[in-house]
């Protein structure tokens, strides 16, 4: 709590032994650990960071679709909700 105060910073807003504050990160991860962590060996960090970047960037935003946002994907629903973003993109 001091190095939180010291630093101005706010610590996590849920309350102990609530699972529900964490689990979309819960899922976030365990899609990554699935799908990219545990597919291979990483030979160095810089090969493993770019691996876990294209997932996400071709993967999770781009082809995921999600029920709580209608079956869109994050991008579709962005583009939807933000109309400049998709000019962008």
């Amino acid at each position: 709590m001091h190095a939180l105060n010291r630093h101005h910073l706010i610590g996590s807003m849920g309350q102990v032994g609530a699972a529900g504050d964490n689990a979309a990160m819960e899922s976030f991860f365990a899609l990554l650990q699935k799908n990219v962590l545990d597919r291979k060996r990483w030979r160095t960090r810089e090969e493993l960071r770019i691996a876990i970047i294209t997932w996400i960037e071709r993967t999770y935003h781009r082809r995921r679709r999600q029920a709580r946002l209608g079956r869109l994907t994050p991008i579709e629903y962005e583009a939807i909700m933000n109309p400049a973003v998709s000019l962008a993109a």
